[in-house]
C-alpha cells in the first residue's frame, strides 16, 4: 500500500480515536454527575482511549479507509440515578452530553488553531500537519455531533425522541426501533444528503472563525 495512503489513514485515526474517547468519556461523566456510577465501575469514566476503543469500529474501520466508525458504547442504568432526577430526563441528559462533547471540541479546537494563528504563525507554518489535524478536527467533530443527534435509533438523538414522545405514540415507536439496524445501515450509506446541509454550515461557521481570530486586531 502507498505510504502516503497510510498515513492519510492515520491522521484521520487519531482525531477519530480522540474524539469518540471525549464522546464516550462525556456520556460516562453525565450519567455520575446524575448519580449511575455503572459506567464508572466499568472503568469507562476516563479519557483514556483504551477504556473506549472498539476493535472494529474505532480502528480497523478507518484504517481501511471506511469514514465511518464508532466506540463501545457507555452503559446508562436510570435506575441507579439519584434521588430527585427524573429517568427520562436524566436519559435525554446523558445521551445529549456526547454530541455537545463533540460541538465544544470542534469550537475549542477552531480557537485553538485561530489563537495559535494569531500570535505565533511561525508555529503552524512549521508545522502544516497541526494545520491538517484542527481542520480535520474540527470537520469531524462536527459531522459526529449532528449524526449522533438524529433521531435514529440506536443514535443519541432516539433518547431524546424517547423523552419527550407521547405515551399514546410509544408502540409505533418501538416497531420502529425493531428495524433500527436497517435504519442506521440506510442512514450511513444514503443518507449523506440528509446532513450534509447542516454539517457544512457548522464547519464553514467554525473555519471563518478560525481565521478571523487568527487575523483579529
Amino acid at each position: 500500500m502507498d505510504p502516503q495512503i497510510i498515513m492519510d489513514r492515520v491522521m484521520l485515526l487519531i482525531p477519530l480515536v480522540l474524539s469518540l474517547t471525549v464522546h464516550e468519556f462525556a456520556h460516562a461523566w453525565s450519567a455520575w454527575k446524575l448519580g449511575d456510577d455503572t459506567a464508572a465501575l466499568q472503568g469507562r469514566l476516563t479519557l483514556n482511549p483504551v477504556a473506549h476503543i472498539d476493535p472494529i469500529g474505532t480502528l480497523l474501520l478507518p484504517l481501511l479507509g471506511i469514514p465511518f466508525g464508532w466506540a463501545k458504547p457507555v452503559p446508562v442504568n436510570p435506575a441507579r440515578f439519584r434521588r430527585g432526577v427524573n429517568m427520562t430526563t436524566g436519559m435525554m441528559l446523558t445521551a445529549v452530553a456526547g454530541p455537545l462533547s463533540n460541538l465544544l471540541l470542534a469550537i475549542a479546537s477552531a480557537v485553538f488553531y485561530g489563537l495559535t494563528l494569531r500570535f505565533a504563525p511561525g508555529t503552524i507554518d512549521a508545522n502544516p500537519g497541526l494545520h491538517r489535524f484542527v481542520v480535520i478536527a474540527v470537520a469531524m467533530n462536527v459531522a459526529l455531533a449532528i449524526f449522533n443527534m438524529l433521531p435514529v435509533p440506536p443514535l443519541d438523538g432516539s433518547r431524546v425522541v424517547e423523552g419527550v414522545l407521547p405515551y399514546r405514540l410509544r408502540g409505533l415507536w418501538d416497531r420502529v426501533v425493531q428495524f433500527s439496524p436497517f435504519l442506521l445501515i440506510g442512514l450511513v450509506f444514503f443518507g449523506r444528503g440528509i446532513i450534509s446541509g447542516p454539517i457544512g454550515y457548522v464547519q464553514g461557521w467554525l473555519y471563518e472563525l478560525m481565521f478571523t481570530l487568527g487575523v483579529a486586531g
